[in-house]
């Protein structure tokens, strides 16, 4: 994306977690070029990832307000606006009313790029649900008839991030985004989801290792990179363009 505040980025998310270890760097890089980057956390990970939390005693309203400050402080970093649906976890539970809500948000932000989860995760169901309502929603959110406030939407590129199995999950990338730059803002990011501490190391690891990747997919520009950092995206839709490169 170019640096225009025209610009809008809308990250999807489950759990109030899932946007910083999977798109932490795409959404720092999109704040440091004056876009407008949103979050939308369908749940907080109160039940299925907030297991640190239920060990130490914490009740459910506890662990929600916990959970929601982390995300709070980490979208203060990244440079995003963030909102809470709580609509719960483990299950979350798709419905017409969570659709609604989000077709509002399409509407509302205007997003010319869409972040997500897989359709496939056998080890959490909460985010394909999340993937299937984010892409639903965009459907509906298009159509001149839905009955929403604002103006029908265009057709946002919509980009899968990595989950955290991705050989068990189909995920097989076709997208490696250049996050080196933004990258210590997504570190700080992570560091604020004190709940899951687990996942810093792993998720530092992981850039590292895509950052490898990009650099060996970087062609002539291969001697230019050194040290790189990168976040894996598949692609939903085909890429629009008048010149292949």
């Amino acid at each position: 994306m170019s640096a225009n505040a025209s610009e809008s980025l809308l990250v999807v998310s489950a759990h109030a977690g899932d946007f910083v270890w999977r798109a932490g760097g795409a959404i720092a890089l999109a704040a440091t070029r004056a876009e407008r980057a949103t979050v939308v956390c369908l749940s907080y990970g109160e039940r299925g990832e907030s297991a640190r939390a239920w060990r130490e005693g914490k009740k459910l309203d506890e662990i929600k307000a916990l959970r929601r400050s982390e995300a709070e402080a980490a979208a203060a970093v990244l440079g995003a606006d963030i909102r809470f649906l709580d609509a719960g976890d483990y299950p979350l539970l798709e419905s017409p009313d969570l659709i609604d809500q989000l077709v509002h948000v399409y509407r509302d932000v205007t997003p010319t790029v869409v972040l997500t989860h897989t359709l496939s995760d056998p080890y959490n169901g909460d985010h394909p649900a999340a993937a299937r309502m984010a892409l639903q929603s965009r459907i509906l959110a298009q159509a001149p008839g839905y009955d929403s406030p604002g103006e029908p939407l265009g057709a946002p590129p919509v980009f899968s991030f990595e989950p955290h199995q991705p050989e068990m999950s189909q995920f097989r990338p076709d997208v490696l985004l250049d996050i080196t730059e933004a990258f210590e803002i997504k570190r700080e990011a992570m560091r604020c989801l004190g709940a899951q501490e687990h996942m810093w190391t792993y998720y530092e690891d992981l850039a590292a290792r895509r950052g490898v990747q990009l650099e060996r997919n970087a062609g002539p520009n291969l001697g230019l990179l050194r040290n790189s950092r990168a976040e894996a995206f598949v692609r939903h839709y085909p890429h629009i363009t008048t010149r292949l490169s």
